[in-house]
């Protein structure tokens, strides 16, 4: 207990999943913690459940693939709390159903649609969190990406826009650790594989997908949970990761180091 305490933490995308576990991690650690999405709802019911557990919570309603949005959040997190130590940039789409797949099958609005949830959101909240801990001597920044940056899946995850705008979020992380470490301003990267949240319920409920988990994911055979992912947040929120910037810390269950066994029906249509 006590791992945030003093800390001010931006949690966005904290209203569901692997934000909303963080977000209450956070706080049972001593953060205050401002919950940034668009669903006024679901943003005030896990602020609301937060602060029931004792922890410091609020909602700040926030499209954050708006820049007018982005800076209004960040003065309403210093209204409430002070300046943010922490922020933990989780929102994000998967956008199969935006018109995301193969790149030659791709539409146009699907790939900008993904790049603008996914990208750009990262962009503008990155530039406003390194303006405000520029100005208060440092903090942790921490960027959420995938294990398909780097370790595709291409039978049963071909979305190519997706892959692009979090391998996209790999490339400005590193970039920006290089950069702002004089400043004492980390920043590190989350690459979750399949996680159990809202956004992966075409997966969950897929048997061909669970089947080829099973080997994938080899620590657990299973999906990996939303708290999975909060602890590893936790940890570069914390102090505890003082001397640490410009790691990709994968969550994944041994994703990226398995081979993975395609159910039997995939690999038959492969042959």
């Amino acid at each position: 207990m006590g791992r945030l305490d003093g800390k001010v933490a931006i949690v966005t995308g904290g209203g569901t999943g692997i934000g909303r576990a963080s977000a209450e991690l956070f706080a049972v650690e001593g953060a205050r913690v401002v919950i940034a999405g668009r669903r006024a709802d679901v943003g005030e019911q896990a602020a609301s459940e937060i602060r029931a557990l004792g922890g410091a919570a609020r909602y700040a309603e926030a499209d954050v693939t708006r820049a007018d949005d982005v800076r209004l959040l960040f003065a309403r997190a210093r209204e409430l709390y002070g300046s943010p130590d922490v922020v933990l940039n989780v929102a994000g789409i998967s956008g199969r159903r935006y018109g995301d797949g193969p790149i030659h099958e791709c539409s146009d609005d699907g790939w900008d649609t993904v790049m603008n949830a996914n990208t750009r959101s990262m962009f503008l909240m990155c530039r406003e969190a390194a303006r405000s801990m520029l100005e208060n001597g440092g903090g942790s920044i921490i960027n959420t990406s995938s294990v398909l940056a780097s370790s595709p899946a291409p039978d049963l995850f071909g979305t190519h826009a997706y892959a692009a705008s979090k391998g996209a979020i790999l490339s400005l992380s590193r970039s920006m650790a290089s950069y702002y470490a004089r400043h004492r301003i980390r920043v590190n990267v989350l690459a979750p594989a399949l996680i159990a949240t809202p956004m992966s319920g075409r997966a969950q409920s897929d048997a061909g997908v669970l089947e080829y988990i099973r080997t994938k994911q080899p620590l657990t055979g299973a999906l990996g949970t939303a708290l999975d992912c909060a602890y590893a947040a936790l940890y570069l929120a914390s102090d505890e990761s003082a001397f640490v910037t410009g790691i990709v810390l994968t969550v994944d269950g041994g994703w990226s180091v398995s081979d993975g066994q395609l159910p039997r029906h995939l690999t038959e249509e492969s042959q």
